[in-house]
């Protein structure tokens, strides 16, 4: 039976077809896996219980306490999915992209259990960046649409497949129309704090955006990050009868989700699961002008001609007609930020947007932001666990746990 095996893969690479293939034996290097019980442990499964506990009420991974997976940081949410599929006594344990979402303390908890885990059972790691590899791995793989190839060794693995940060190919293109938001100062925390359930989670915030500015948003797993965000995005009711103002008016003086939208371009992974229809990826990038889920308007010839402009960008312009969920999820991820982008909003977040995406088209990804910041009058927010290497914010506002909740710091670079 072979050791422990590392598969990296394209972001483009349908992992669950992946997976399905090494369950079912059908390469020989894994042709032992068909005979055994495999356990997995994936963002997707993990997305499986997220929604039968909100949907049905079905608590799994969360039974016996009262806390929810929804209330959870994602290095408690992967904690809990991985006692769980430990609690079932798996023959082989296969991770996908076991790193994405946590911060480097919950990254080292994970490794030393899976280190612990592989003296008893084997493990096969799936991931798109090699940086990753567990370091007891021996075998290395590289999945693509040419079938399984094996290397002789992490460092070969490394030197045959890392990609160095380039630039863009075509510039970035220019908004439709300007939307003034009217103000320098876009957001403004003063002194806010926040609690759910009387338990403490940030403690007096003090944060302004100007116009212009890029910015990283930083700190551990459970720092109130996402927090943070919903409260600029509306999406939370923790920002009103706060000193807390958005583009000139402060929050609950009358102002509507949709007049916040507007000026808000954002990405978040669990945005794709919104879009389930057969929309093609130049709608995809069209309704981006108006924050729908999907096109319901005939979109003008200045729209089309845009949304092929970034299509050109994304290389993907022969495919604007393909239908967005036929992508992998690294393209999805892909294409929404770029549907964020397109109308150059006074405000575009990105939360965590390299999930799923190998070293090549990260470092892509990184410098189209670094374009986008350097051309864009927008501000930009840049939230990740992982240190993109070549990404240019000019400031960073980091949230450090403390007693009574998490404190923030801005500061230049």
């Amino acid at each position: 039976m072979p050791a422990h095996a590392f598969v990296l893969v394209h972001y483009t690479t349908p992992t669950s077809h992946l997976i399905e293939l090494l369950k079912k034996g059908v390469f020989s290097e894994f042709a032992y896996l068909s005979q055994k019980k495999v356990e997995v442990f994936s963002s997707t499964v993990l997305h499986h219980f997220m929604e039968e506990e909100a949907r049905h009420d079905i608590k799994i991974l969360t039974k016996g306490i009262p806390q929810s997976l929804q209330s959870m940081s994602s290095g408690e949410r992967k904690k809990a999915l991985l006692h769980h599929l430990l609690k079932a006594k798996p023959e082989v344990l296969l991770l996908v992209n076991p790193y994405d979402n946590l911060d480097r303390k919950s990254q080292q908890d994970l490794k030393h259990t899976v280190q612990r885990i592989a003296d008893t059972i084997p493990i096969i790691q799936i991931g798109s960046r090699i940086a990753d590899v567990f370091p007891f791995i021996q075998n290395h793989f590289k999945y693509d649409k040419t079938g399984l190839q094996k290397y002789t060794g992490h460092e070969v693995l490394f030197s045959k497949n890392s990609h160095p940060n380039h630039g863009l190919a075509f510039g970035i293109p220019a908004p439709l129309d300007q939307y003034d938001p009217g103000t320098e100062t876009l957001v403004h925390f003063e002194g806010v704090s926040v609690s759910f359930n009387d338990k403490p989670v940030l403690k007096d915030i003090h944060w302004s955006i100007k116009k212009g500015e890029f910015w990283q948003l930083k700190g551990p797993n459970g720092s109130g990050k996402s927090t943070l965000l919903n409260m600029i995005t509306g999406d939370s009711h923790k920002g009103y009868g706060q000193n807390l103002s958005l583009f000139g008016r402060r929050k609950g003086s009358g102002e509507s989700v949709w007049d916040i939208k507007e000026a808000i371009g954002y990405f978040t992974p669990a945005m794709i699961d919104r879009f389930k229809g057969y929309h093609s990826l130049e709608s995809m990038l069209i309704s981006g002008f108006r924050d729908s889920v999907g096109l319901y308007h005939n979109p003008s010839d200045t729209e089309q001609r845009l949304a092929t402009e970034w299509l050109r960008v994304l290389g993907l312009e022969r495919k604007k007609g393909d239908y967005f969920n036929t992508l992998s999820e690294g393209g999805k991820r892909l294409i929404m930020i770029a549907r964020a982008m397109i109308k150059h909003p006074p405000l575009l977040i990105l939360d965590e947007p390299t999930i799923g995406l190998d070293d090549e088209s990260a470092a892509f990804f990184v410098a189209l932001v670094n374009a986008y910041a350097a051309k864009s009058t927008s501000a930009v927010v840049f939230v990740s666990h992982r240190e993109e290497e070549g990404l240019d914010p000019d400031l960073v506002y980091e949230l450090h746990l403390v007693p009574g909740g998490a404190r923030g710091r801005g500061y230049f670079l």
